[in-house]
């Protein structure tokens, strides 16, 4: 039953969207019901796992017994319940503890980030978005160092990236992240605050056809990227020259194309769980849709970054994006280290193998065990970021090219 507080007009966009759902998913998978989708949500929360490592587990709770149907609007809203709360506390905390103050805007920011999850496609979830840019304002202005909003136009469009400096270091290098499909530049400067204790400052973006970062995903986007790279070149207060570049999951995509259209700019790049061939392939996508390995939602933010809305189209969509068919695997690159597990369901291993088996020599990391992105039920992504990327990107940066 539809809960009371649905209008005419909500109630009809939920039918549109359970019938368009319904007919994508028939050829795939039946997604969670609610209640499975629920459980699976606290359940990661309690482990701190992705993509709910960040939230308190009680919140989880309360959030989630807020949640009647679903549709995109109840669920943004009973996550929005929680961030406006800690939203509140933040900014009646702004000019009397300002440490306290960060806290509570991050808490803010990562339950917003959540009521968007896993793409902003209704009123409601871009609501949520809008907050959750707010929210990280507030957190960027109140911590030390200072994270700086640094803007370049590409193709027409203003691009906004996140810089952040380890304090007392002169001209530090830089890490371009790159986010993946569902996650945020903002979700990645929390993370990416692990670079300074070594001396790196980071720069954090959405990668194409999300977030701040609204272009069209074809080959060539990834141009982009390379005009990140001439703004930070004209910085004085940090050395460009000194760069990697990250990305993970669908952002690995990009950071393995700037590998090679940048070789000559950077000191390396990080794939973690990237898309390389067989990713874009049908026979794969007609069978990675249905993973349990995502929550929900998943051809919808699959095919929203294409810009389409069929299944058909999707699947017509993806081979252009092909790294193997465009020639690109035996070209010069950048020195690349390839990270993912050996179980990933959303990324096939293969791509990394064949990544791995072209052109120059690159670095490894498979986690036999590992699903996407290397994690298991034991093995977080934070331990992974911590263990074995940022000791490859210390090392990398203190090179020679």
């Amino acid at each position: 039953m539809v809960h009371a507080r649905l209008g005419l007009k909500a109630l009809a966009a939920l039918l549109l969207f359970a019938m368009s759902a319904a007919s994508v998913l028939a050829q795939i998978a039946a997604p969670r019901t609610l209640p499975e989708l629920k459980a699976e949500i606290q359940e990661r929360a309690n482990r701190r796992a992705y993509p709910v490592s960040q939230l308190d587990p009680a919140e989880v709770r309360e959030a989630l017994a807020l949640i009647r149907t679903p549709a995109r609007d109840d669920w943004a809203a009973a996550w929005s319940t929680i961030g406006d709360r800690h939203l509140a506390r933040a900014r009646g905390l702004e000019s009397s503890d300002k440490a306290a103050a960060a806290r509570a805007f991050e808490h803010a920011m990562e339950y917003y980030l959540f009521a968007r999850f896993p793409l902003e496609d209704s009123p409601g979830t871009r609501r949520a978005y809008d907050k959750a840019l707010e929210a990280f304002a507030g957190y960027a202005r109140s911590i030390d160092p200072p994270i700086e909003a640094v803007k370049f136009t590409y193709g027409g469009q203003e691009i906004t990236g996140y810089l952040r400096k380890p304090a007392g270091v002169k001209r530090p290098p830089v890490v371009m992240t790159i986010g993946g499909l569902d996650g945020r530049k903002e979700n990645a400067a929390i993370r990416n605050a692990g670079y300074l204790a070594q001396g790196i400052a980071f720069f954090a973006l959405d990668m194409p056809g999300t977030g701040q970062t609204r272009i069209l995903i074809e080959p060539g986007a990834e141009k982009v990227f390379s005009a990140a790279i001439d703004r930070l070149l004209q910085r004085e207060d940090i050395d460009a020259r000194r760069l990697v570049v990250y990305g993970g999951s669908w952002g690995g995509h990009w950071s393995a194309r700037v590998a090679y259209t940048e070789r000559e700019r950077l000191r390396g790049a990080v794939v973690q769980g990237g898309p390389v061939h067989g990713y874009f392939q049908p026979e794969w996508q007609r069978k990675a849709l249905g993973t349990r390995e995502y929550l929900f939602g998943l051809f919808e933010a699959r095919a929203a970054v294409y810009g389409v809305k069929t299944l058909e189209d999707f699947l017509a969509y993806g081979p252009r994006m092909s790294l193997r068919d465009a020639g690109w695997l035996n070209r010069p690159s950048a020195p690349m280290f390839l990270i993912n597990g050996a179980r990933d369901t959303q990324v096939p291993i293969e791509d990394l193998y064949l990544l791995m088996s072209a052109g120059d020599p690159k670095e490894s990391w498979v986690n036999p065990e590992g699903g996407h992105m290397g994690r298991t039920r034991t093995l977080s992504d934070q331990q992974i970021f911590e263990t074995v990327t940022v000791p490859w990107v210390v090392r990398r940066l203190a090179a020679g090219r």
